[in-house]
């Protein structure tokens, strides 16, 4: 296949950002005077947007919507000014971009971190790499619904079997499935190679430089 393209998925694929979200959601639950969390068990609540996060942060007891409200207006509040104090790009990362920019594949990003937090992450870290950047605006535009990957490739003019779609979760591979994407899984993110496997990833990446034994 002549692939033409290839989206990213943000956190635990492109950047290591589990520190920052970490530290700014334990602040939230200090607050409260919650328990917090350890780095290891964020690892396990995301993928599903900073919403859900959140819920699954609480304490169980004190999941009921106002609190659920008010603890993610707190979260976004915090996060806005700590989202890249400690998130970076993981090894590699860079040199494979190069490599793709210059075979001129398009290259874009799609996470369900809020839309705002995405583009700030992107745009400060990987400046001038990105053709474009989305992050989740609508709760119902959560991947694994594939209607943002279906829009990215109709904007971008190439078929969505001519993209590679590259992430760490179950969710990402279900994604590139739905949207009839190269289902590309990542090691060094936050989930096994088995739920990789089990959720439709085509391929498996150790080192984000063997991408371009596929290319």
């Amino acid at each position: 296949m002549n692939f033409k393209a290839v989206i990213f998925d943000l956190d635990g694929t492109l950047v290591n950002s589990i520190e920052d979200l970490g530290d700014s959601l334990n602040e939230v639950l200090r607050n409260y005077n919650y328990p917090t969390h350890s780095y290891e068990a964020y690892e396990n609540f995301i993928g599903s947007g900073i919403r859900s996060l959140v819920v699954k942060a609480l304490p169980e007891n004190q999941r009921d919507e106002a609190q659920i409200n008010r603890s993610f207006d707190d979260m976004m509040h915090v996060y806005r000014s700590q989202c890249t104090n400690k998130t970076k790009p993981y090894e590699g990362i860079i040199e494979l971009l190069d490599q793709l920019k210059a075979r001129q594949l398009k290259l874009c990003v799609l996470s369900n971190k809020a839309d705002e937090f995405t583009k700030k992450i992107v745009q400060n870290i990987f400046p001038g790499y990105f053709d474009s950047i989305h992050g989740l605006s609508l709760e119902a535009h959560k991947k694994p619904n594939p209607i943002k990957a279906i829009e990215i490739s109709k904007n971008l003019n190439i078929k969505p079997e001519e993209i590679i779609y590259i992430g760490d979760t179950g969710i990402d591979m279900q994604t590139a499935t739905n949207a009839n994407m190269y289902a590309v899984g990542v090691l060094w993110g936050f989930r096994s190679k088995d739920e990789l496997k089990n959720t439709g990833a085509k391929y498996i990446l150790e080192h984000p430089l063997d991408l371009m034994k596929i290319l």
